[in-house]
């Protein structure tokens, strides 16, 4: 099932990526409403960070093309943050926490301009958002996993973007910082900011998104959370991996979901 949606802000057109000349996605056809926040799930190796890689032209597509606010990603690149995976980055890298949440401002400075007071305000508030403010000036590396995935989401506030891409952002984090997380990519996309996350865990979707892509090399289904996260189209995401599924389909023959408190 695959809604189409009128006045996209992200659309996506017989998208194919190939590494080695083997397909790890296969012509996705598929468009995205503004404002909302949008999960992408499927099985390990379903190339959901290809995805939005791919979107991000960091993977080259071997055919088809992607819009986002109706323009191509070179026009609007200013307008778009992306997270990526805690994982794919080098915390040894010598920054302190503030300084990491400075280079969200990069893209409003230009060339060659250093940060104003303005620009360093921002990112304080930015770090009292995500309750890091007492770290500020702590190395990245000296913190925790869920302190760095802190300072990332910091980061990509700072952009003050209207479209979000994020890799698996609750990935290795507490209880707590993911709450922290989930309530303020709530409050963005009750701004009209737009978020598209990455994320593996099936029994928070109902709670966490408004909006599902469900993936498996194809795209499977698009739509709201509550037409397209079924038993039906969750067997066909997952195929014959079904330890997973067992609780999520036990939760949805009661029709009830736990808050992840």
């Amino acid at each position: 099932m695959i809604t189409q949606v009128e006045q996209p802000i992200i659309e996506i057109h017989d998208l194919t990526v190939s590494y080695d000349k083997k397909p790890v996605l296969w012509d996705i056809d598929l468009t995205l409403p503004k404002g909302k926040l949008i999960g992408i799930v499927g099985p390990n190796g379903a190339g959901k960070s290809t995805l939005i890689k791919s979107v991000m032209d960091l993977v080259p597509a071997s055919s088809g093309y992607v819009k986002l606010f109706d323009q191509p990603l070179e026009e609007v690149r200013n307008k778009i943050s992306y997270v990526p995976q805690r994982e794919s980055v080098d915390w040894d890298f010598p920054a302190s926490a503030m300084d990491v949440v400075l280079m969200g401002r990069y893209g409003k400075l230009g060339l060659f301009k250093r940060p104003r007071k303005s620009d360093k305000e921002v990112a304080e508030e930015c770090l009292r958002k995500v309750d890091m403010y007492a770290f500020k000036d702590r190395q990245i590396s000296q913190l925790s996993g869920g302190q760095q995935q802190r300072v990332f989401l910091a980061r990509a506030l700072a952009q003050e973007a209207d479209l979000y891409f994020m890799d698996e952002p609750f990935a290795g984090v507490d209880a707590a910082t993911e709450k922290t997380i989930i309530n303020i990519l709530r409050d963005m996309s009750n701004q009209g900011k737009t978020i598209v996350v990455v994320h593996h865990d099936l029994q928070s979707v109902t709670e966490y998104f408004d909006w599902l892509i469900l993936l498996n090399l194809r795209l499977v289904a698009c739509g709201p959370v509550q037409e397209v996260f079924n038993q039906e189209l969750l067997q066909e995401t997952y195929g014959g991996k079904l330890t997973l599924l067992s609780e999520v389909s036990d939760l949805l023959k009661k029709e009830r979901f736990p808050s992840r408190e």
